[in-house]
């Protein structure tokens, strides 16, 4: 198939207009402004002015160019040109709201490097700071490049982003900022979505609750910037919940990335004070338990973790976001990891309620050779009886239980 050559000129060509005139109207608009502030930290006065990282610079503007030539399909433009897009609306929509000024004066000069700053200068003033577009742009191409590109050139989109700060264009506060919104537009306009899986609510209301706890910061200031912590976890909670893709949360081998601690603290005092006083799991058969997360493995020599916000270092994990079913793909996966584990195995989640209890229902089927979803619910509540497993997780033990039988 041909590449849409035609079609990505003509976004190029559009997009292309549209940032000049969104991002000096932006511009002209602070500049009239009686006063701008600078948002900087009294360290920033310390970092070494690098010329030569405007290379990298206007590097940016090449690979602008260039990723519409890559494109393969007609989809892939579109997803290309929609996510570029998002993040001009958004970008300009924040410098408008807050503007802000760089506080940054740079030394005279001369040479190749004078004229590359000269050029810069003449286009592009001291505002539009945060979030940093410069760096939204970085991490948007580099998802787009990494397709036809060797992974160690990312180090020269990261040189990119970071070139913003050490030609002094921006502070410090607008380079995360920027990676930031970024990856906003990434889960906004994913690659892949699984709808089966995606819960638009939830995602709207940790988006609310991160957009809540980043007014707060940038109120307070000083101690208050550690709210920018669970503002950005609850930020790729809400990632996850819009793609309905677990791996917005990070978690790999069992441990939570640093920058998801604060949600993983709260999912796990969460389990707790649901779960406290009850017995944290109990046997369904053949040495196939059914119950919570539990800190260590305990007396099991195999855990299945259907956890996806969680640390927990099991031999088998299966992750599913909290507060759904278990796809379809989800439950082939778990069923034949229970099969093939070394009993006695725990299939767990946060509760031991939902997740870990479908999983038990959709084993206990293939396990018995019977399609009886309902049987299945039933020995599964009498084993526990505290599970909540309700008609929509039924209707996907039936759809999986359909799937799976041969013919």
């Amino acid at each position: 198939m041909a590449r849409p050559f035609a079609r990505a000129a003509v976004w190029l060509a559009g997009l292309g207009s549209f940032f000049f005139l969104s991002y000096n109207w932006a511009n002209s608009c602070a500049a009239s402004l009686p006063r701008v502030p600078t948002l900087a930290f009294a360290w920033e006065r310390h970092l070494p002015f690098l010329a030569w990282t405007i290379v990298p610079y206007w590097s940016s503007d090449l690979l602008y160019a260039g990723a519409f030539a890559l494109c393969r399909t007609r989809t892939e433009l579109a997803r290309l040109g929609a996510r570029l897009l998002t993040i001009q609306v958004f970008s300009i929509a924040c410098f408008l709201l807050f503007p802000l000024r760089v506080g940054f004066e740079r030394p005279a000069l001369n040479g190749w490097t004078g004229w590359l700053f000269n050029s810069l200068t003449s286009f592009d003033r001291p505002f539009n700071q945060a979030p940093s577009l410069h760096v939204s742009l970085a991490l948007i191409l580099w998802v787009h490049y990494r397709a036809y590109l060797p992974r160690w050139l990312g180090a020269w989109f990261a040189l990119i982003a970071l070139s913003a700060w050490t030609t002094y264009q921006h502070q410090f506060i607008d380079l995360p900022t920027g990676a930031w919104a970024g990856l906003l537009v990434l889960a906004a306009i994913p690659e892949r979505a699984w709808s089966e899986s995606r819960r638009p609510g939830l995602a709207a209301v940790y988006l609310g609750a991160s957009v809540g706890l980043i007014s707060a910061a940038f109120w307070w200031r000083g101690a208050g910037w550690i709210l920018l912590w669970p503002a950005f976890a609850l930020s790729m909670v809400a990632a996850a919940y819009w793609t309905g893709d677990p791996a917005w949360l990070g978690k790999r081998g069992g441990r939570m990335p640093v920058w998801m601690w604060p949600y993983a603290a709260g999912a796990r005092v969460n389990a707790w004070l649901w779960t406290r006083g009850q017995s944290p799991w109990q046997e369904l058969e053949d040495g196939v338990w059914v119950g919570r997360a539990p800190l260590t493995t305990g007396p099991f020599r195999s855990i299945v973790d259907l956890t996806a916000e969680l640390a927990l270092q099991a031999s088998h994990p299966v992750p599913v976001l909290d507060l759904t079913v278990p796809r379809v793909d989800q439950l082939d996966a778990a069923v034949a990891t229970i099969a093939a584990a070394e009993r006695p195995t725990l299939v767990c989640c946060a509760l031991g309620y939902s997740r870990s209890a479908t999983v038990a229902a959709a084993w206990w089927m293939a396990h018995a050779g019977r399609g009886d979803a309902r049987a299945a619910v039933a020995a599964l509540r009498q084993a526990r009886p505290q599970v909540l497993i309700g008609s929509a997780a039924i209707a996907r033990l039936e759809e999986w239980w359909q799937n799976r039988r041969p013919g």
